[in-house]
């Protein structure tokens, strides 16, 4: 076992974090919570994917987005947003994956609920799962506007999405910490616009 002293990683850690954000990156961070705030005012619905803890963080900003904008905050305010993380119904995911293949579980959903009119997020830290990049392509294919939240070197996703948050760090492990830092300065920014 070496000497590693644990306040050196934690500054480490919280130095990458911080270094990842660039002013390229922070605006397309607003123009989110601008096209969030768009989808929630005229009732339209956002699509939320991802594989393993981006997945997991889908699942959690879908909640966040869903009950914390409504009744969450302030019980008199209005109801939150119509948020699906298409990993979420076991039942869909494992039937799509087992009669079509993992690889159409989000495209195929998209294709059945999804208008033109939504909005598609997908988180990845490689950008090149082919699950996200075949949710991609249907966005495209049904003209849905689309974020792809990238880590490494952006992978596929970077030239498919409408917009892209590029965190370029080779870590997987921040690289989803930065999936829930940004919708976490969304929500919060939402929140103080929105005087909720």
């Amino acid at each position: 076992m070496n000497n590693l002293n644990f306040e050196d990683h934690l500054f480490d850690y919280i130095y990458r974090l911080k270094s990842t954000f660039n002013s390229e990156n922070i605006k397309c961070i607003e123009k989110l919570s601008k096209d969030i705030i768009n989808v929630w005012d005229n009732g339209h619905k956002v699509y939320i994917c991802g594989n393993g803890g981006s997945g997991a963080n889908a699942i959690h900003i879908a909640n966040d987005f869903h009950y914390g904008l409504g009744n969450g905050i302030k019980k008199d305010k209005r109801l939150g947003m119509d948020v699906e993380a298409l990993v979420s119904n076991q039942a869909i995911v494992t039937c799509l994956a087992n009669d079509i293949g993992y690889e159409k579980i989000f495209s195929y959903q998209l294709e059945v609920k999804a208008s033109s009119s939504d909005l598609l997020i997908v988180l990845s830290g490689s950008g090149n799962s082919p699950n996200v990049v075949n949710a991609l392509h249907a966005a495209n294919k049904l003209k849905l506007k689309s974020y792809a939240l990238l880590g490494f070197d952006g992978g596929i996703c970077k030239d498919l999405a409408s917009e892209v948050i590029h965190f370029k760090i080779d870590d997987m492990l921040v690289s989803e910490d930065l999936q829930m830092i940004t919708f976490n300065i969304c929500f919060e920014w939402i929140i103080k616009l929105k005087n909720l």
